[in-house]
């Protein structure tokens, strides 16, 4: 088998590659009907992210030792995160036009593959009893991660509409109305699977509330209200616009401390594996 690393720099240039041709994609389109997948340049941008989708989990399969185990360091925690968003994001684009999101999500994922395959870090195996409870936990902080972008871009077309600039590279993407729907339907899917990881993490894990994992916990309990309290209020009072952007990032500010945040101060600060 090819080196591992060697791997992981030839899925990053992809990746690269991929984030380039959308920007071309992007800036040569005339409207969102010549955007992304349906150029050429979206095309050929969204074939060398889904090879670079699979060379990134042969490489992923690597680090984590998987079928036969499972090790989670924080650098590989992050690479596999990044897959999990960068794959989410093509079965996305097949069904809506979200190949924008592809220009901050595959330049991201060739660094994290890169730092991760140069960085040895602690790691501890983890039974494969619980490969379902980090599996819904990874799919759903990959939804929510694109949420984040999404809400970005909301961000960005409200306040170019606000001060009458709606041109430049806006013009070309979906209608404000389009990206809120998008918004909220990612914040849908991944406040569910949030919803079965926190359980499935109950019934899993024992000692969820002991010292290394307690504000992993909290934290993580305190974003699924918030996603939660988001979505009522979207579905009860039509929340949307800045609230609705503010609050997502609230939200996944909670998750990120919540899934990187500790085991960043275990493992890279406290030295703990």
């Amino acid at each position: 088998m090819i080196n591992p690393n060697i791997l992981a720099i030839i899925a990053a240039v992809l990746y690269f590659c991929a984030a380039v041709l959308l920007l071309l994609s992007l800036s040569r389109a005339d409207d969102e009907r010549t955007f992304g997948q349906h150029t050429a340049a979206g095309r050929r941008a969204l074939m060398l992210a889904a090879v670079a989708v699979l060379i990134h989990a042969l490489v992923a399969l690597k680090q984590t030792g998987l079928p036969t185990k499972l090790h989670l360091s924080f650098f590989v925690s992050m690479n596999v995160a990044s897959l999990f968003i960068a794959w989410w994001l093509l079965v996305l684009c097949v069904r809506r036009p979200a190949d924008y999101l592809g220009l901050a999500v595959y330049p991201v994922a060739g660094i994290l593959l890169l730092i991760s395959s140069a960085v040895d870090s602690p790691s501890s195996d983890l039974p494969l009893n619980i490969e379902l409870h980090v599996l819904l936990s990874l799919t759903a902080y990959a939804f929510l991660s694109l949420a984040a972008a999404q809400a970005v871009l909301v961000w960005v077309q409200r306040k170019k509409l606000h001060n009458h600039r709606p041109g430049g590279y806006l013009r070309v993407l979906p209608a404000l109305d389009e990206t809120e729907r998008l918004l909220f339907t990612l914040l849908t899917i991944g406040f569910a699977v949030l919803t079965l990881s926190l359980g499935t993490g109950f019934f899993y894990l024992e000692g969820l509330f002991e010292q290394s994992l307690v504000h992993k916990t909290v934290l993580s309990v305190i974003a699924w209200f918030i996603f939660g309290g988001l979505l009522f209020a979207r579905w009860r009072f039509g929340w949307r616009g800045q609230r609705a952007v503010f609050w997502t990032f609230i939200g996944f500010g909670m998750l990120i401390l919540a899934y990187f945040g500790t085991k960043f101060v275990l493992e890279i600060v406290l030295h703990r594996g």
